[in-house]
């Protein structure tokens, strides 16, 4: 890596970046970055610039302790994709049973 190169990536990654530019210059800064790369690179960069969780393991004691460990790591694109997913793997009786509890959490909220 060139020394001019290594200085550039302290400089964006510290606090420096975030006095020195604003929130709108780092998000283009970003974006350009991005859109550099080839689009898996960028896709697999962003992710886990993010914080994603990639997919959910197996469950092997229930699987709700499991969901909810992976879904505290999930990006929103992935807790989207895997709820929607999951809810339309569902009978018609269980999509039923699932939409009356959460109608029921948001009335209790």
């Amino acid at each position: 890596m060139k020394p001019e190169h290594k200085r550039m990536s302290r400089m964006l990654g510290s606090f420096v970046a975030a006095v020195r530019l604003t929130e709108t210059e780092r998000a283009a800064l970003a974006f350009s970055a991005l859109n550099s790369l080839k689009p898996d690179d960028a896709e697999l960069t962003a992710a886990v610039s993010i914080g994603s969780a990639g997919p959910p393991l197996p469950s092997f004691l229930g699987g709700m302790e499991e969901a909810r460990l992976w879904a505290s790591y999930a990006s929103r694109c992935e807790l989207k994709a895997y709820a929607l997913a999951s809810f339309e793997a569902m009978s018609a009786e269980n999509q039923a049973a699932f939409f009356r509890h959460i109608s029921e959490m948001e009335t209790a909220a």
